[in-house]
Order: structure tokens, then C-alpha cells, then sequence
């Protein structure tokens, strides 16, 4: 399945994307928190997608039944064309979202340094998020704007101590997010600020939907690629993380409990603005566009 958060006429709900159309799920998110208190007490449910994957977890067994009930009805036409709504960021408020640093050997590479011998974690703060078209402004101030395609990965139930074996089950599926950076700010300061550089508004652009980990059932055969006014800048591919999806899951499990909607940024392929010769910053009028084999395309554009 395709998971979405869309708005039409100004009102956001959580949906699926089935053929064509557009299925709401508010009603299935209702029916949930109607059955189960639980749902009135997610944190940092900012929106109901986070309370849809808090309640019927990984299977979404809820969610499919719904739509076979909607298809077997003949009820389908009755829902809005994916192109007549407004795409949000499928998660638009993660309780938190867990970046990883220079997780692909050739990423590593291009910065001069060793692979890590444990994941580099880095907090990316949740108000930076937004969604596909997104126009991201760049600050006053900030010259040197980077970007970073990634795999994303979408928490599905609360885990907490988590063997690598059993990681993946605790995996809603995933979605495509750009690591916006203000590369002076992690690289030219002392501190270096690098949550702060990573966490402005609007550095978190992510979507546009989440693919089902059902539909994706090995994270680490994809390609992912990005572009820049048309000209490709980074290609990688997933096989080449040096600490895989599983790996990523079970180590953050063990010091912290990941939670429904969370997102787990996977790193970056080689490519990135910083390490090109000379540098490539984003500027305003760019257009970006991010893919990921499976899962589809993110665009949007700098101001």
C-alpha cells in the first residue's frame, strides 16, 4: 500500500492511494480510537496518520480492510483523484526523527574519513518537516545549503531492545526524505552545530507517501538518485549502507524505544554538494527531484 497525508479544502486526513484515487482513512482512525483508548493518548500525535500507525500497527489490517470493502462496494469513484488533492508529508510531526552520518562507505569516503565502527546519530528536529512541492526557503544568512537524498524508514509499533532478527517486523515501510543542510553551521563552527543545521524549517522535505514494508520487503536493494535542475548528483544504492536497516533498528532500539511514526534517516550515497570540486550549493530557483526504486519520486524546489 501507499500511505498518504493529503488536504482537500483546507482539511488534512490520512489516506491510502488506490489506482487512481485518494481513499480517506479518517473514518478508520475514528473507528480505532472509538475501540481502543489508547489512541487518545499518542504522543505527539500531531496528526492522525501518527494515531493510525500507533493503533493498527505494521499489518494495517484495518486499512485494508477498508478498501476491500470500499472496491467490493463499488464505492471507489466516489473518492478524489490523487492528482486533485494536496500531498502533505505522510508523517507531518514525527515524535522524533533519528538521522544516521555517513552510513555509505562512499559517502564516507568523499569526506575523507574511516567508515564509523558504530552509526553516527544525529537528531534532524520534527518542525523541519514538510512535504512534496514543498518551497524551501533558504535562510538569511546561509549560503552554504546542501542536500542529501535518503532512504526513510517509518516506525510502526513501540520497540524497544530489539533483536536484528526481528527488526524489520517492527517497520511500517518507507518513504524518500532530503536531508537539508547548513553546511557552515556543521562544518565551519566550533562546536559544530550539526542538529542545528539539519533541523531549520523546511530542511526535512519528505514523501510523497509511504510505501508498505509488505511492497518492500528487502530495504537494501534500491537505488536511490537525485537531481538538480536536471542534472543528476548523486546514485547510490542501498547494499552499499554500512550499517543496514536491521542493524540501524536494533542499535537505536537499545538506547532509546523507537515509537509508531518515527522515522529512522538511513544516510546519504557519495555526492553531496560539499564534497564536489568545487562545492555545490543549492541556490534559489533550483529544482529537486529525489527517487527511490519502489517507493517513487519527492520534488520540490529552494527559495
Amino acid at each position: 500500500m501507499r500511505l498518504v497525508t493529503f488536504s482537500v479544502d483546507g482539511v488534512v486526513a490520512p489516506g491510502a492511494i488506490v489506482g487512481d484515487r485518494v481513499v480517506s482513512l479518517a473514518g478508520v482512525v475514528a473507528e480505532l480510537m472509538r475501540r481502543d483508548s489508547y489512541g487518545t493518548r499518542v504522543a505527539n500525535a500531531a496528526c492522525d496518520m501518527t494515531r493510525l500507525i500507533a493503533l493498527d500497527g505494521p499489518r494495517l489490517d484495518s486499512v485494508r480492510a477498508e478498501i476491500s470493502r470500499i472496491e467490493r462496494d463499488g464505492r471507489l469513484g466516489q473518492h478524489p483523484l490523487a492528482t486533485a488533492v494536496a500531498l502533505q508529508a505522510p508523517v507531518p510531526r514525527p515524535g522524533k526523527i533519528v538521522a544516521v552520518g555517513r552510513n555509505y562507505a562512499d559517502h564516507a569516503a568523499e569526506t575523507g574519513m574511516k567508515p564509523f565502527e558504530k552509526p553516527r546519530i544525529i537528531a534532524k528536529l520534527s518542525s523541519s518537516v514538510c512535504g512534496p512541492g514543498t518551497v524551501v526557503r533558504r535562510p538569511d544568512g546561509i549560503a552554504k545549503l546542501d542536500f542529501e537524498v535518503e532512504l526513510a524508514v517509518v516506525i510502526g509499533r513501540p520497540s524497544k531492545d530489539v533483536a536484528r532478527a526481528a527488526a524489520l517486523g517492527c517497520v511500517l515501510g518507507y518513504t524518500i526524505l532530503n536531508d537539508v543542510s547548513a553546511r557552515e553551521l556543521q562544518f565551519d563552527v566550533a562546536p559544530a552545530q550539526t542538529t542545528f543545521a539539519k533541523s531549520m524549517d523546511g530542511f526535512c522535505p519528505m514523501g510523497p507517501w509511504i510505501v508498505t514494508a509488505d511492497e518492500l520487503p528487502d530495504p537494501q536493494d534500491l537505488l536511490l538518485r537525485l537531481w538538480v535542475n536536471g542534472e543528476l548528483l548523486q546514485e547510490g544504492r542501498t547494499r552499499d549502507m554500512i550499517f543496514d536497516v536491521a542493524t540501524l533498528i536494533e542499535y537505536l532500539s537499545r538506547y532509546m524505544t523507537l515509537e509508531p511514526g518515527d522515522i529512522v534517516a538511513t544516510g546519504t550515497p557519495a555526492g553531496v554538494g560539499a564534497f564536489r570540486t568545487p562545492p555545490r550549493w543549492l541556490q534559489p530557483g533550483d529544482r529537486l527531484a529525489l527517487e527511490v526504486s519502489g517507493i517513487g519520486r519527492l520534488e520540490h524546489t529552494i527559495r
